[in-house]
């Protein structure tokens, strides 16, 4: 599972479209490596009713998913205090894969997920470019990527998993029992181009799995490192 934390900088009077916009460069990333992560619906109470409403077509959000979600903004009070979006592809079992967001009014933090258990995705490359194109499109404070039941040290803090971004430059120095420190590069708020943080790595040449006691120890073992630096921030601080 992808999770990624950020702030919710822009307006919140913003329309479903922009919420969309952003879902449908995820979409357009994750799709190149399964047949599977191609077709997105808006979630539903049921298969059946998920699959009346195409997500996305070739240029963007779908006309018939705007118009859904503007209605169901509208029958809500305008003063509610968050945005939830859910999509599914349609597929059951190894295939299925799902994402969307709670969005909420800074400062508060807002959510954006993706999950999946397609084979196809299940690859380093895969893995480490979608974290950076989440990197791009939110600009999180934090983005992790975890098997659903993974267990991290501090219950009150993101867990590394496979992988960990944090908006912070580490090296090896800081963090020697990663595997990997990707560096994340990208423009700021005055348009110039720095490091805007690290994508920490415990496993590179397997997919991370919970139920590996080695891949388990070299990722509580940096969690434990980065909260001795006071680099790990508490979820009630973002």
């Amino acid at each position: 599972m992808f999770r990624a934390h950020f702030s919710a900088a822009q307006d919140f009077s913003v329309s479903p479209t922009d919420d969309m916009r952003r879902f449908f460069e995820l979409r357009q990333h994750v799709r190149q490596f399964s047949p599977a992560l191609q077709d997105w619906f808006l979630g539903g109470e049921s298969k059946e009713n998920a699959l009346l409403y195409s997500a996305f077509d070739e240029s963007g959000p779908s006309t018939e998913i705007l118009a859904v979600l503007t209605a169901r903004r509208q029958s809500k009070n305008v003063n509610a205090l968050s945005r939830v979006i859910g999509l599914w592809n349609g597929e059951e079992g190894i295939d299925g894969a799902t994402m969307g967001g709670v969005v909420r009014p800074w400062p508060e933090p807002s959510i954006v997920h993706f999950e999946t258990e397609c084979i196809d995705f299940q690859d380093f490359s895969c893995v480490s470019s979608t974290v950076r194109k989440m990197i791009d499109i939110w600009r999180p404070k934090f983005v992790s990527v975890e098997p659903t039941f993974y267990e991290s040290v501090f219950k009150d803090r993101p867990g590394v998993g496979w992988m960990l971004y944090l908006p912070h430059s580490l090296t090896a120095r800081q963090v020697p029992e990663a595997r990997a420190l990707l560096p994340v590069i990208g423009k700021d708020e005055k348009n110039k181009e720095r490091q805007l943080g690290t994508i920490v790595v415990s496993v590179t040449d397997a997919a991370f799995s919970d139920q590996n006691p080695e891949h388990l120890e070299i990722a509580h073992s940096i969690e434990i490192r980065l909260v001795d630096q006071d680099l790990l921030p508490r979820f009630a601080d973002l």
